[in-house]
């Protein structure tokens, strides 16, 4: 993937950068697919990215980082924030 397609999933997410470099998607998810020598991997559910010369750091909710080669990403999603807690009520 090059730096442009990234730059445009950042655009789709409204992803703002802050002091020390990483990208808070704020209210979307990020996936990104990876792949090499026939092995693939997907991360979801990513919070906030940062790319760092060819690496590409990204960070899950769940406070897991992922390093993964610019190179190797294929693909990425964007998808919104799903409403988080319970309705009042048997809706």
């Amino acid at each position: 993937m090059t730096a442009d397609q990234i730059a445009s999933l950042l655009d789709l997410a409204e992803a703002k950068k802050g002091e020390s470099g990483w990208y808070s998607l704020g209210q979307f998810h990020l996936t990104v697919h990876t792949a090499f020598n026939g092995a693939s991997i997907s991360f979801a559910r990513i919070e906030e990215v940062k790319l760092a010369g060819p690496l590409l750091y990204a960070k899950s909710g769940r406070g897991e980082t992922h390093v993964v080669r610019v190179e190797d990403v294929f693909a990425g999603s964007v998808e919104a924030l799903k409403e988080k807690g319970r309705k009042a009520g048997f809706a």
